[in-house]
């Protein structure tokens, strides 16, 4: 098997599990009640991750976290990051609005992505040094403003600035998985923070199809505007129903930035887990950016209401995708980045067979969004291990790396297509599978 320095398998056997259970140990002639409560303790940790729809929160967990105040940190989330995803399959529409060639109209989510990443390193950190019930409002305010500014664009550089700043405030989405966590008991961290991740990964998702809809009822602009209000009314809410907290982090903010490239030298699953992340983002953002090309042009010639749909295969590929944190809490994590790294690059072949064939290109999209979620829900059940004072910024390493891999996808792939063509898309999503099974490679000979 394949395993990570520092994850099960390797290093010295001697795992964080093992010294927590070892130093909470109790001494003889302790209550009966306490061992119970102990034993209680440990069949929660093998519950996995929960969805929306498989899995029930308790009313109110041992931290008084709610049923619906975890629902609306979901719905923060998904709405946030599906921010960043409208465009999508609207990119041909806006092309011929704004009369951009189509290397500069896939700069409108490749931007998007670029100021993702700068948010990742610039803001999200500023969860562990300010309180969260006002940083979150406060940015979920400023994505409204951006995406009135993108609705209102009157030319290609307004818009593709406004892109930039709807990418880097749209990371309250990750600040809010961070907020979660902290807030989370121990027996419920697993289940709240798969909630919320479940927000997450249907707004990615569906944002393409709900886009697409409205884009063919009030054109491009429509879905940008009526996401800017959502986001208002989400900001309202927000400040008044999320809970205080204390600041985790005491320093200044320059050196709380500076931190988090400390953390990539000095825990090396977050440095793997990171590098994982960039190939399944990579191989993800390489399929979504030139996919609205392919369907709006011969032999498809699809609406964009009928682009967006495909948002929905996303979703069958996303929620197969769940079970990969059940068995990475049975201790499976070495196991399922394998078979996601693998199943990664097996996918491409029948994408490369969607020029012509559209069950080949459904069949494919299913199959990416499986192996790319799988694989980054992988990754968090084993960062979010470490270090729970510096969750904000362990998000902030990981998922700076994770959208670098996603812009080098999605500024690739737009090249390509406009070269080309979908045979070169494939060609270059295939390389980010070969990158994830290339350090699958690399683990298996340093054991």
């Amino acid at each position: 098997m394949f395993y990570p320095p520092g994850e099960e398998g390797g290093g010295s056997g001697c795992t964080t599990d093992t010294v927590v259970e070892t130093a909470a140990r109790p001494p003889e002639g302790v209550t009966s009640s306490i061992g119970q409560a102990a034993g209680n303790l440990k069949r929660l940790r093998h519950t996995g991750p929960m969805t929306l729809a498989s899995q029930e929160i308790p009313e109110r967990t041992e931290t008084g976290l709610s049923r619906r105040l975890v629902l609306l940190m979901a719905a923060c989330t998904g709405l946030s990051v599906a921010s960043n995803y409208y465009a999508q399959p609207l990119l041909a529409a806006i092309r011929r609005s704004l009369h951009m060639s189509t290397g500069t109209a896939g700069l409108v989510v490749s931007l998007t992505q670029v100021g993702y990443v700068l948010g990742l390193v610039l803001l999200v950190p500023l969860g562990d040094l300010l309180s969260r019930r006002r940083l979150i409002p406060l940015m979920v305010a400023g994505v409204a403003a951006s995406l009135a500014l993108v609705a209102g664009s009157p030319s290609a550089v307004v818009l593709l600035v406004a892109s930039v700043a709807v990418g880097s405030l749209s990371v309250a989405a990750q600040i809010t998985v961070a907020f979660s966590a902290s807030l989370a008991s121990d027996a419920s961290r697993g289940r709240v923070v798969g909630t919320v991740m479940s927000g997450l990964l249907l707004g990615i998702l569906l944002a393409r199809t709900a886009a697409g809809y409205i884009a063919e009822a009030g054109g491009w602009r429509a879905p940008f505007a009526a996401a800017a209000a959502v986001m208002i009314v989400l900001s309202i809410v927000l400040s008044k129903q999320l809970p205080t907290d204390r600041p985790a982090q005491s320093s200044g903010y320059l050196r709380t930035i500076a931190s988090v490239p400390r953390l990539l030298r000095e825990e090396p699953i977050i440095r793997t887990r990171a590098l994982y992340g960039a190939a399944a983002f990579g191989a993800f953002s390489a399929l979504w950016t030139p996919l609205a090309f392919l369907l709006s042009g011969p032999p498809y010639r699809y609406a964009t209401s009928t682009i967006g749909l495909f948002g929905l295969f996303g979703v069958v590929g996303a929620a197969t995708a769940s079970f990969a944190g059940r068995l990475a809490d049975r201790g499976r994590a070495p196991l399922m980045t394998a078979v996601t790294s693998l199943v990664l690059l097996g996918a491409w072949a029948p994408i490369a067979l969607g020029r012509h064939s559209l069950w080949a290109l459904i069949v494919g999209v299913i199959v990416v969004d499986f192996a790319a979620q799988g694989l980054h829900i992988t990754n968090q059940s084993q960062i979010y291990k470490l270090r729970p004072e510096a969750r904000s910024r362990i998000t902030s390493a990981y998922m700076s790396v994770y959208f670098v891999g996603g812009v080098a996808g999605s500024v690739a792939s737009a090249a390509a297509y406009s070269a080309a063509g979908w045979e070169a898309v494939s060609l270059v999503g295939a390389a980010f599978g070969v990158a994830a099974v290339g350090l699958l490679a690399i683990y298996r000979g340093s054991r």
